[in-house]
């Protein structure tokens, strides 16, 4: 399954719209997701999970691209 992460890179700051920034990645579930991103330290505002035309909306966007986790 595909999740859009929203997040602020840096965790102590408020967040603030204007630097509200995305992610996509593939993931089993919404813990599995969070646990891939744990080392980036980022603070997530929302992971959304993308299904049927939601994802193919999506994936019409330019900044749509997969982050590769292990």
């Amino acid at each position: 399954m595909i999740f859009k992460v929203y997040y602020q890179e840096l965790p102590l700051e408020v967040p603030v719209r204007e630097k509200t920034k995305t992610v996509y990645v593939e993931a089993e579930s919404e813990r599995e997701v969070r646990a891939k991103l744990l080392p980036f330290n980022y603070n997530i505002e929302l992971v959304q999970a993308l299904t049927g035309a939601h994802l193919e909306f999506e994936k019409q966007s330019e900044s749509f691209k997969i982050l590769e986790l292990a």
